[in-house]
């Protein structure tokens, strides 16, 4: 799939349609077996390997599914970080314990998320993460990402760049979401690696 030159908000916001609109067409099944191949290709990424401390979060509806994903990385050990969302859009997190350590949270008219139930640690928790795994709707050539639109993680990449921390930016997405071009601004960064169901793509090295 390609895509035009950067073009703002409004390019952005025609992407995020059609990419929610592929998204929603996927069977239940479809959404369940690829998400089982996502946390087997994204445990083979080194930066996964190696990580102590992963902050992640928990797909809904049609997102790529990360469960499988999230329970496994606690059978290694690791500690795994949830987000929660807060009033001003920012997040907070909190350590994630097993699907009984979740809570359905909904947040006004927005679709409700699974959160963590116990002690939230605050924003910047997840500056002591290895890894930082991304919700997206894209990635193109060049690792940059196109979200929701919601700002949660601008605000949480730059609490990153503002301590000086410098985790392994990984994002999950559909195979067919890895495009040639998606819109940037100066603000957005990009990732290192994308994972899909399909396989894994590194954009720098590990």
């Amino acid at each position: 799939m390609q895509h035009g030159e950067p073009g703002g908000d409004t390019d952005k916001r025609t992407l995020r349609r059609e990419f929610l609109g592929v998204r929603n067409r996927l069977t239940t099944d479809v959404v369940r077996e690829s998400a089982e191949a996502l946390a087997e290709h994204a445990l083979e990424l080194p930066e996964l390997a190696r990580a102590r401390t992963v902050a992640a979060y928990v797909s809904v509806g049609s997102e790529p599914g990360t469960l499988t994903l999230l329970d496994a990385l606690l059978t290694r050990g690791v500690r795994v970080l949830l987000p929660a969302l807060l009033p001003d859009n920012d997040l907070s997190w909190g350590a994630y314990a097993g699907e009984g350590s979740l809570a359905r949270v909904q947040h006004g008219g927005r679709m409700a998320l699974f959160e963590p139930s116990g002690e939230l640690l605050g924003p910047d928790a997840v500056l002591h993460a290895d890894v930082v795994l991304l919700p997206g709707l894209a990635v193109d050539a060049r690792g940059m990402r196109l979200g929701r639109g919601g700002g949660s993680y601008d605000r949480v990449l730059a609490r990153l760049e503002r301590a000086g921390a410098h985790p392994a930016l990984v994002v999950l997405l559909y195979d067919t979401e890895v495009v040639e071009r998606v819109p940037a601004e100066a603000h957005d960064r990009p990732v290192q690696a994308v994972v899909t169901p399909w396989g894994g793509r590194r954009f720098t090295d590990a």
